[in-house]
């Protein structure tokens, strides 16, 4: 079983990597996220997931621990096979992923291919706990990656609000979804009473 390649990167597909390791080529299959990020001729390190069928025994790359988890989870739920984990996993980056089941969005999860209402709908019933116990931030997807200042504090506004309906005895990914749903309304400067306010609402809907 293949845990790890890191070689010198040959060539890269529309849908896969050929990593040279040593004179040895593994071809690994790869979200595009995953492929923009590679560059023949460069070395890279993939952390891989090999799966085992009748007819082959295919290999799957990731550059971090977070998108081979969630490939590993999303592979999980009944109509989600590898192909279809990584064009979510395309679309959507881990945190927004997580975001995206929390927040109940079947909108977002619909825009990888492969992936219709009925698949969509699985994904967010099956994958919700999930999702929650991994650590999603409410609205964390809006916030832009340059403005990191801003990001960690409209992160800490929004665990707050999910920390005080937890409080008011809401169970914890109830409490997710409705600030994500809140958060992602209207945006990274809101305060956390509204935020509370706002997110009672929600869940007396």
């Amino acid at each position: 079983m293949i845990g790890k390649l890191r070689g010198i990167i040959d060539a890269v597909a529309d849908d896969s990597c050929l990593v040279d390791v040593g004179g040895v080529g593994y071809v690994a299959f790869a979200s595009s996220r995953t492929l923009r990020d590679l560059a023949p001729g460069r070395e890279a390190t993939l952390l891989i997931e090999t799966i085992v069928r009748e007819d082959a025994i295919a290999l799957y790359g990731f550059l971090t621990l977070a998108e081979r988890d969630w490939f590993r989870i999303l592979t999980t739920v009944q109509g989600v096979g590898a192909r279809v984990a990584l064009s979510l996993l395309s679309t959507l980056a881990p945190e927004q992923l997580a975001n995206a089941i929390v927040a109940q969005d079947r909108a977002s999860l619909s825009r990888a291919s492969g992936v219709g209402p009925k698949l969509a709908a699985r994904l967010l019933t099956e994958l919700k706990d999930k999702a929650a116990a991994w650590g999603a931030v409410p609205g964390a997807a809006r916030v832009p990656a340059t403005a990191a200042g801003p990001a960690e504090s409209a992160a800490s506004v929004n665990e707050d609000a999910v920390s005080a309906l937890v409080n008011l005895g809401y169970k914890r990914p109830e409490a997710f979804g409705a600030i994500a749903r809140v958060a992602t309304r209207l945006g990274g400067d809101a305060r956390i009473d509204t935020l509370i306010r706002e997110g009672l609402r929600e869940l007396g809907k």
